[in-house]
Formats: structure tokens, C-alpha cells, sequence
């Protein structure tokens, strides 16, 4: 039996024409604007590399554009916030369709379907020793091997093999010894380490369906199968199983200044993204199955997002295709107009973020997703976060990943206009912002613990802050309840010395201990 091919199967998406997908997002703040059809001109001047300087309040010692606690001049001009970003990146998938999968790519995958015995397992019964199968007690006539035996026979097998017909039991072979009798033809007696009464009725034989019975169910629907699964599958006769969709994703990455290997010279840079992507996307629930570079022109862009069959998906497209890079106004930038030209909409034109503000989600005819992720690491890493977490999720029936609350360890200052987004560091249980977290900057992203989530009007020393996991990282810990404590009978004189420790009390900002 083949395999049914990992792909969407459903009807092709609506088409540019239709009412954009950000009209039905979540309510957030009410300042979204309604997204703009593919190719239309905005004011909106973000650079090619994708972010500016970190946001004020971020430790990484980068300067401002802005001042401090101003707006910032693009924000008002981008479609959604975070959290309507999120949620519209969620709703506008719908899961994959279930498939069968070869056990061998089953491991990981959510089983779909039960897994039933085909048959008894094991369907016949077999030797658990190697030695001789024997009917009655010795001595013992050697007979050959599967044929049936009569009262006082015995023949030769192995571990595994078929119990011939009549058999009553195996005798091992440190049990049995080869003799002649008077006659001088080759006998079977017991011997060596044979026990008193050995071998005994059914002894060192496994009966058939001592396992399983036919029809019994193996593994139920709705488990994550782990290898011992699937070796139970092969077991009861499976060659593959049926398991949720998961999105076949390929990767598109661009640059002509981008070397693989080696110290890049000036104007040249690392590839940050070669090495780490593919394996993000499958942690966040896709199947990389392609990975390709780019240069910059807009003919190698629209030859890269077009139509074109995987290897390894059955040479079906991808679900989703991700580009670095090209997100932004430049002329130099060609995701709007590839996408445009493909006939294509926009669901996400930009979050009110940093870093990350450049990305986009688009939807092709086909039913494609084309997420464009900003040019610098860190700015990628927070928009592959935003956008590219849900969105996977939703196709591979999965959850809006989970944001949980912290508490912060520093005063983070207001930055009206857009959500700060900061890999931080546990300290003593408080969440404190990491340093060297610039938008083109992984060292502190390399060392978090997760990523703060901070709203437009900052947050206080001791206050909570949403956060959401790494992929790679442990979970947000839930936040402990604080305990009552007992009432201390009141003193009718303090010192001067506890009135001090009692103005001094309060939460401790441990931002100054991070390297």
C-alpha cells in the first residue's frame, strides 16, 4: 500500500478580490486599520534588513531613533497588533487533513486513526528457547525438523521457530543431551542443567495471540506515537498509520551578501538562518522538506514562490513557503509585488512590534501561506514567534500557543504605539530583559529563557508581564499564589532600624546582575 500523499487537500483559498482576513480578527485595541489589497502604496518605510535599533527599555545599549516614549512616525500605519496578529495568523488555516504515513515517519506524529490488531499476535505458536520441541517425556526419538511428532519425539529449533504439530513443550539446550541407544540410533535424554521434572506441559512456549487477539485495539487515536508504537504497528501488521496533517514547509532563504561558511568580509554577512531554521519550524509543528537560497532580484523571488512540486512531499507544493528578508518598501524588496503578481492577498501587512514590525503573511490562490520574516535573526525569530507559531498550529490542529504572565524584575518604560517584545532571563524568579538584543543580534536570545511581551505602556519593577515560551526552551513556569501570612502581634515601640527594612521592602530590580 502507498502512502497518500502530506497535503492540504482542501478547496484553494479565497482570492485577492475578497474581503481581507483582518476584518474578522479579534478585537484588540480598535486602532487596526483595514488591510490594504497586494500592492498598494504605503507610507510605511521600514528597510530591507527589517528592523530599526531595539526598543527603549531593551538593555542592549543600541541608540534610539526616537525619543524615548514617543510614538513611533510608522506604527500607526501598520495593520495589526500583536495580539490581532496572533490571532489572525490562527484563524486563517484550517488543519491539514488526515493522511497515512509510513511507520518509518510516523514517530512524533498524533495517530489519527485507532491501531487494531490485524491478527493474533503472535498468529502461531512459537519456541521461546532454542533446543528441541518434544511430546511426552525421554527419552526422546529424533524426528525432523516440522514434522508432526508422536508420543516420545523431539526436534531440533531455535528461538521464534514454529511449534510443530504435537509438540508439548521445549526442552532448552543446556537441558538435553544427544545419546545413542542399544540399537546405536541417536536419542534425547535430559542432562546438564535439566531440572526435576523438565520440561513441564507448555513450558518455554509462546502461544499464538498470548499478545494480542485479533481485532484488539493496539493504540488508541489521539496519542503521539513514540517508537515503541510504532514497532507494535509493524508488529500487528501495519506498513503505515493514519495521523493528523502536520504543514509541509519550505524554506526560501535570500541574499547575495549572505556566505554559509567562513568570516564574511565587509558588506558581507553570516548565514544565521541556514543553520537554524528548518529545525524551528519543526518544532513548532512543520515538516521542512525543502530548503533553498536565493539571490536578490524580483525574478528569482517569483520563480521561488511559484508552484513548484517538493521531492520529498510526493512533488506536491508546500503548505507554507517562509522567505527571510525582501519584507520591506525598498525598491529593492519584491515580497508584495511576487505575491501580487501570483495573485495573491495579504493577511498580516506589518505587526506594531519590535523587533519583527516588517513581517507579512500572504495567501496565494492555491491555498498556499507565504510568511515573510524580516532579514535580521532576532527580528525573524520574534515574527516567526508572532506569526509563524499560529499559523502552523492552526495546520496542524494544534492551540494558539500559550502566553503566560510573569513577573518583572526591572521597569520597563512606556513606548506607546507598539508591544515590545524581549528575550529575558530568570532571576530569583522575576523576569529580567537579557542584554545584546538588538534586531540583528542572537546572543541574548541564545541565553533566554523565554520572551516578555511588553505592552505599550511599559511595565513597573515587581509588576507581570505576558511571556511566551522559546521553542527550544523550558515552559513558562505558572505564577505561585501568594501565601497569607500570619499577623504578628502589633509592638507598641519599633526602632529605627525595622522602620528603614520596612520602607526598604518590595520587589528588587536584579536586571543589573545579567552579563
Amino acid at each position: 500500500m502507498t502512502a497518500a500523499p502530506e497535503h492540504r487537500s482542501d478547496d484553494p483559498h479565497a482570492s485577492a478580490e475578497e474581503t481581507p482576513a483582518g476584518d474578522a480578527t479579534a478585537a484588540g485595541d480598535g486602532t487596526a486599520s483595514a488591510e490594504r489589497t497586494v500592492g498598494d502604496p504605503a507610507p510605511d518605510t521600514d528597510s530591507a534588513s527589517g528592523d530599526g535599533p531595539a526598543a527603549a527599555g531593551e538593555p542592549d545599549g543600541q541608540p534610539e531613533q526616537e525619543a524615548p516614549g514617543e510614538p513611533d512616525p510608522h506604527a500607526k500605519h501598520l495593520a495589526h497588533t500583536w495580539e490581532e496578529a496572533r490571532q489572525a495568523a490562527f484563524d486563517c488555516a484550517s488543519p491539514i487533513p488526515t493522511a497515512p504515513v509510513p511507520l518509518r515517519e510516523a514517530v512524533g506524529r498524533t495517530l489519527a486513526t485507532d491501531i487494531t490488531a490485524h491478527q493474533d499476535m503472535p498468529h502461531y505458536a512459537s519456541s521461546a528457547m532454542d533446543g528441541w520441541a518434544v511430546n511426552g517425556s525421554g527419552p526422546w526419538i529424533l524426528a525432523e525438523p516440522g514434522q508432526r511428532l508422536a508420543p516420545h519425539q523431539a526436534s531440533v529449533i531455535v528461538t521464534g521457530g514454529l511449534i510443530p504439530p504435537g509438540a508439548k513443550a521445549v526442552l532448552r539446550t543446556e537441558s538435553g543431551v544427544i545419546s545413542t541407544d542399544d540399537d546405536g540410533l541417536p536419542v534425547l535424554t535430559l542432562g546438564g542443567a535439566a531440572r526435576p521434572g523438565e520440561p513441564r506441559n507448555g513450558q518455554h512456549i509462546r502461544k499464538a495471540a498470548e499478545e494480542a487477539e485479533a481485532g484488539d485495539v493496539l493504540v488508541r487515536a489521539g496519542v503521539v506515537l513514540n517508537p515503541a508504537h510504532v514497532a507494535l504497528a509493524a508488529l500487528a501488521g501495519y506498513d503505515e498509520v493514519e495521523v493528523l496533517g502536520k504543514p509541509v514547509v519550505k524554506l526560501l532563504l535570500t541574499g547575495s551578501e549572505v556566505i554559509e561558511q567562513g568570516l564574511p568580509g565587509p558588506g558581507r554577512v553570516r548565514d544565521t538562518f541556514g543553520p537554524q531554521l528548518a529545525t524551528v519550524v519543526e518544532m513548532l509543528g512543520g515538516l521542512c522538506r525543502e530548503q533553498a537560497r536565493i539571490g536578490d532580484s524580483y525574478t528569482e523571488w517569483l520563480a521561488g514562490l511559484e508552484d513548484s512540486g517538493i521531492p520529498g512531499a510526493l512533488n506536491l507544493p508546500a503548505d507554507v513557503v517562509i522567505t527571510t528578508g525582501g519584507t520591506g518598501r525598498s525598491g529593492t524588496d519584491h515580497f508584495r509585488r511576487a505575491v501580487a503578481d501570483l495573485g495573491g492577498r495579504l493577511v498580516i501587512d506589518g505587526v506594531a512590534m519590535r523587533p519583527g514590525h516588517p513581517a507579512v503573511l500572504a495567501e496565494l490562490p492555491d491555498g498556499r501561506f507565504v510568511l515573510g520574516l524580516p532579514g535580521n535573526p532576532l527580528a525573524a525569530m520574534m515574527a516567526l514567534s508572532t506569526v509563524g507559531a499560529p499559523l502552523l498550529a492552526a495546520l496542524g490542529h494544534g492551540q494558539l500557543p500559550p502566553v503566560r504572565e510573569v513577573p518583572c524584575g526591572t521597569t520597563i518604560e512606556p513606548d506607546p504605539g507598539r508591544t515590545r517584545l524581549m528575550p529575558f532571563r530568570l532571576l530569583y524568579g522575576m523576569a529580567s530583559p537579557a542584554q545584546h538584543t538588538g534586531p540583528g543580534m542572537m546572543r541574548g536570545l541564545a541565553s533566554a529563557d523565554g520572551v516578555l511581551v511588553v505592552p505599550p505602556h511599559g511595565v513597573q519593577l515587581g509588576g507581570t508581564v505576558p511571556a511566551f515560551a522559546l521553542p527550544w526552551g523550558p515552559d513558562i513556569p505558572e505564577p505561585k499564589a501568594a501565601e497569607p501570612k500570619p499577623k504578628s502581634p502589633a509592638r507598641k515601640s519599633a526602632s529605627r532600624t525595622s522602620a528603614k527594612q520596612a520602607a526598604q521592602s518590595g520587589p528588587v530590580d536584579w536586571s543589573a546582575l545579567l552579563d
